[in-house]
C-alpha cells in the first residue's frame, strides 16, 4: 500500500510540474508580445513627437484623436473594472477567495487596453498587468483541464509569477513576490509550481529579448564600506516619501471624485491631453520609466532639475493611475526610487561628502528601498535588483537600504500597497461569498495558536476538514492526535456558504503568533 502512495504522489508531482512548464510557456510569449508592442508603440509615440516640432499643426489632430481615444478607453474600463489597474489587487483577491473573475474576458481586454494606454507615455508600468495577464492564462489553462479548486489556484499564482518574470526577466524576484506580497504561501506544492512557472517564462523572454539585464545601468562594482551611514539616511528618507507615496495612491480616487465634475469614464481624458506636453519637453520621461532609469546616471542633471523631475514623476504617474485604466505602478515606483537616489546621491557630491561616481549605485539601491516600503516586500526587492542589474555584488547595500525603509515605514503605520487596493477595490464591489466546496492551504507559523496543538484540539470552523498535511518532503494523512507544528503546510477543504470566515479563522489560528 505504502507503494502505490508513493507512486500516486510522485505521478501528481510530475503532473503539476508539467502544468507549471505549460502555463509558464505560454506565460512567458504573451507577456513577451505585450512588452514587444509597448515598446514599438512607444517608440512610434516618441519619433512622432520629432516631427511635430518640425511641423507643429500635426498637433491638433494628435490632440483629437487622444481625446477620442481617452473617451474609448474610459468606456471600456468602467463597463469592466475588472481590467482596471495593475491587476495585482485582482489576483491577490482570487488567491485569497475573496474575488473571482473570468479569464478570457479579461485576457484579451487587459492586453489591448494596456497595450495602448502604457504605449501612448503615460506613466504606468507593464509589469502589473503582467501579473494579470499571467494569471488569467494560468486560471484558463487549469480550467480547460477540469482541476480542482486547490489546483486552479496554483494555476492563477504561477500564471501570475510566470508574467512577471516575463515583463522583467527575473524569475527568482517574481517568484518571491507572488509568495510574499500576493498569496503569502510557502507550501512545497506553491513554490515549486511557482517558480518552474517563472523559470519557464523567463526562458521565452530570453529567447524574445536576450540575456541583457533589463535594467543595464552602468556601476561601480562595489560600494565602499565607508559610505554606509548615507544608505541609512537615504533609507529613511525613502521610507518616509514611502509613507507618503502609500498615502497618495490609496486616496486619489476620492480626491479624484471631489476635484473634477464628471463621470469616470471621463476620467482618462485628463491624462492623455497633460502627456502631449510632458512628450513634448520631457519625451525620456514617458512611459513606465526603465528608459529613464538607465538614462539617469549619465544625464548629469543639477539639483533642482532632479527634484522637478520627482515632482512630475510623482504627480502624473498619480494622475495616470488614478484615471482608471489598464497599467500599473510597479515600473514607475521603481522609476521615482531611481530619482530620489539620484537626488540624494547629487546633495551628498555638493557637500563633498562622496564622489559622484557612485551616483548609479545610489540611484540602485534607492529603487529597492523604495519599492521595500511601499510594497512591504523587502525581499522581493532586494532580489529583484539584483537580477535586473545583473550582479550579486550589491546584496549587502540593498539589504540595508531596504531594511532601513521598510522600518521606517512601518513606524509611520505604513501598509502594503497591493493588499490596500484589494480592500478598497473589494469595498466598492458588492461581494457575494463563494458557496459549495473549495480548497485552501496555509502554512503553520512559530508561535501561533496552531502550532503545537493536536488536531482534535482545535475548534474548527463548521465545514472545514483537514485533507493532508506536508512536513518538509513528506505528506501525513492527518488523524484526531496528529500533532501540528510551525512550519507545517495543511491542506484543507471547506464545505458551505462561509469559506471567506472560515479561512480568515484559520489562518489567524496559524498566523498571528499573539493567538
Amino acid at each position: 500500500m505504502q507503494r502505490q502512495v508513493i507512486a500516486k504522489l510522485h505521478y501528481n508531482d510530475l503532473r503539476q510540474i508539467g502544468r507549471a512548464i505549460v502555463i509558464g510557456v505560454l506565460t512567458g510569449a504573451m507577456v513577451s508580445a505585450f512588452r514587444l508592442l509597448i515598446q514599438h508603440i512607444l517608440a512610434w509615440v516618441i519619433s512622432a513627437y520629432r516631427v511635430f516640432h518640425v511641423h507643429p499643426l500635426w498637433l491638433i489632430p494628435w490632440t483629437i484623436g487622444s481625446f477620442i481615444l481617452a473617451l474609448i478607453l474610459g468606456y471600456v474600463s468602467q463597463k469592466h473594472p475588472d481590467i482596471q489597474g495593475s491587476g495585482i489587487p485582482q489576483v491577490e483577491g482570487q488567491l485569497t477567495g475573496q474575488f473571482d473573475e473570468k479569464w478570457w474576458p479579461v485576457l484579451w481586454r487587459k492586453f489591448v487596453t494596456g497595450v495602448i494606454a502604457i504605449g501612448s507615455g503615460l506613466y504606468l508600468g507593464r509589469e502589473g498587468p503582467s501579473i494579470q495577464l499571467g494569471a488569467t492564462v494560468g486560471q484558463g489553462y487549469v480550467e480547460m483541464l477540469h482541476a480542482t479548486s486547490i489546483e486552479r489556484r496554483v494555476g492563477i499564482a504561477s500564471g501570475a509569477a510566470a508574467g512577471l518574470s516575463a515583463a522583467f526577466n527575473a524569475p527568482i524576484a517574481s517568484s518571491m513576490f507572488v509568495l510574499e506580497e500576493i498569496y503569502h504561501n510557502f507550501s512545497p506544492l506553491i513554490w515549486l509550481s511557482v517558480f518552474i512557472s517563472a523559470l519557464s517564462a523567463n526562458g521565452v523572454g530570453m529567447m524574445v529579448f536576450g540575456l541583457k539585464p533589463d535594467l543595464d545601468v552602468a556601476h561601480q562594482l562595489f560600494f565602499p564600506v565607508n559610505q554606509y551611514w548615507a544608505l541609512i539616511l537615504m533609507g529613511i528618507i525613502l521610507g518616509i516619501l514611502g509613507r507618503l507615496y502609500q498615502y497618495v495612491i490609496l486616496n486619489q480616487n476620492k480626491w479624484f471624485r471631489k476635484v473634477t465634475w464628471f463621470k469616470p469614464a471621463w476620467y482618462p481624458v485628463i491624462p492623455f491631453l497633460l502627456v502631449i506636453p510632458i512628450a513634448w519637453f520631457w519625451p525620456i520621461t514617458l512611459g513606465g520609466g526603465n528608459q529613464l532609469i538607465v538614462a539617469l546616471p549619465g544625464l548629469k542633471f543639477p539639483l533642482l532639475t532632479i527634484l522637478g523631475l520627482f515632482v512630475l514623476r510623482f504627480v502624473f504617474s498619480m494622475i495616470s493611475y488614478g484615471s482608471q485604466m489598464a497599467g500599473g505602478i510597479f515600473l514607475p515606483i521603481l522609476t521615482l526610487g531611481a530619482v530620489i537616489g539620484a537626488a540624494f546621491c547629487t546633495v551628498l557630491v555638493n557637500l563633498g561628502l562622496v564622489p559622484s561616481t557612485y551616483l548609479a549605485n545610489y540611484v540602485i539601491y534607492a529603487m529597492a528601498g523604495y519599492f521595500a516600503c511601499i510594497s512591504k516586500a523587502p525581499f522581493t526587492a532586494i532580489l529583484l535588483i539584483t537580477e535586473m542589474v545583473g550582479s550579486l555584488a550589491h546584496l549587502m547595500p540593498l539589504a540595508v537600504v531596504a531594511v532601513t525603509a521598510y522600518v521606517v515605514d512601518d513606524l509611520l503605520n505604513g501598509r502594503p500597497v497591493y493588499a490596500e487596493m484589494m480592500y478598497n477595490m473589494l469595498g466598492k464591489r458588492p461581494f457575494q461569498e463563494l458557496t459549495g466546496m473549495t480548497q485552501m492551504t496555509t502554512t503553520i507559523y512559530a508561535g501561533s495558536q496552531l502550532d503545537g496543538a493536536r488536531i482534535s484540539d482545535f475548534d474548527w470552523p463548521q465545514g472545514s476538514l483537514v485533507m493532508s498535511i506536508f512536513r518538509g518532503e513528506q505528506q501525513l494523512v492527518p488523524h484526531g492526535d496528529t500533532e501540528l507544528q510551525a512550519g507545517d503546510t495543511l491542506v484543507l477543504q471547506l464545505t458551505g456558504e462561509r469559506h471567506l470566515t472560515n479561512q480568515q479563522v484559520i489562518n489567524r489560528a496559524a498566523h498571528d503568533v499573539d493567538s
